[in-house]
């Protein structure tokens, strides 16, 4: 009688029943090692150290500058007269004023307005408001000044009222263009969760819309830095004070010293709105997070 060949050998876990081999994975469980969950990777900082410090540290040097040039300009008795008693401190106080107060009042009445005229009842009056915001940015500023002294007499009111019609249009479009850019599927989704016209409004329209409402919101920024130095023209005030004094006396540091800072005013104004507009920013919404 032959004897049968031995068994090969087989590998470990893998058992024959009834001539089929099968293979136990049970066996030998927990001898593998296992691979480690991947670490969370940190959040990417939103503002880098670049950002923070060059702006501010080229206004730093421009100001120095500019001082050093002072200390050293031979100023005669009517350029002294126009420096002097603090004269310089109030003009750029009530520059940051009209800036200040007019970027309020294109906030409460453009983004409001934009919202109002995405809504299905009241989008037929789009365009006529679009057309009344292009008409008041597209007046010169210094006519459109001029109407309202005409109009409310010379002062502070009148100022504010002409800076705010002419900021008022890159906010009042942005709102409108951010909203309408919204993806309609989304909309849906959220009505189909149950969430009310308001909810769906606050949490995923404007949300999505807010990078375009900032960006408009700084243009109006830096526009009401530039329109405000024409307040004076019509008894408002500001920076526009020091430059129509150094142009109509022809005193050069006059006018030097009135345009560096409202120079620096805009930038200043235009760097703090760029921060505002990366930490305002929904994470979500940030490419390669």
């Amino acid at each position: 009688m032959s004897t049968p060949p031995p068994a090969s050998r087989r590998p470990e876990g893998e058992h024959e029943v009834r001539g089929v081999a099968f293979r136990d994975d049970s066996e030998g469980e927990g001898t593998e090692r296992e691979v480690p969950p991947p670490a969370p990777t940190a959040p990417r900082r939103r503002i880098s150290w670049q950002k923070l410090t060059f702006l501010p540290a080229v206004l730093v040097a421009l100001l120095l500058g500019t001082w050093i040039w002072f200390q050293q300009a031979d100023l005669d008795a009517i350029s002294r007269n126009a420096l002097s008693n603090g004269q310089v401190s109030k003009a750029l106080w009530q520059h940051i004023q009209l800036t200040v107060i007019s970027t309020f009042f294109v906030l409460i009445i453009a983004i409001p307005l934009g919202i109002l005229l995405t809504r299905k009842a009241f989008r037929k009056f789009t365009p006529l408001a679009m057309t009344i915001a292009n008409m008041g940015q597209a007046t010169p500023a210094i006519g459109l000044l001029a109407l309202l002294v005409i109009w409310l007499g010379t002062g502070e009111k009148s100022a504010l009222i002409g800076i705010t019609i002419y900021a008022i249009l890159p906010v009042l479009s942005n709102t409108i263009t951010g909203l309408k850019a919204n993806d309609p599927t989304l909309l849906e989704a959220a009505r189909g969760i149950g969430m009310s016209p308001l909810g769906v409004l606050t949490r995923v329209e404007l949300p999505l819309a807010v990078p375009l409402i900032l960006a408009g919101v700084r243009t109006a920024l830096v526009l009401n830095v530039g329109t405000a130095t024409l307040a004076t023209f019509g008894g408002g005030g500001g920076l526009g004070v020091l430059i129509t004094t150094g142009i109509t006396t022809q005193r050069m540091p006059v006018l030097v010293l009135g345009a560096i800072l409202t120079v620096a005013l805009a930038l200043l104004v235009d760097w703090l709105a760029s921060l505002a507009e990366l930490l305002l920013r929904p994470r979500g919404l940030e490419v390669g997070t």
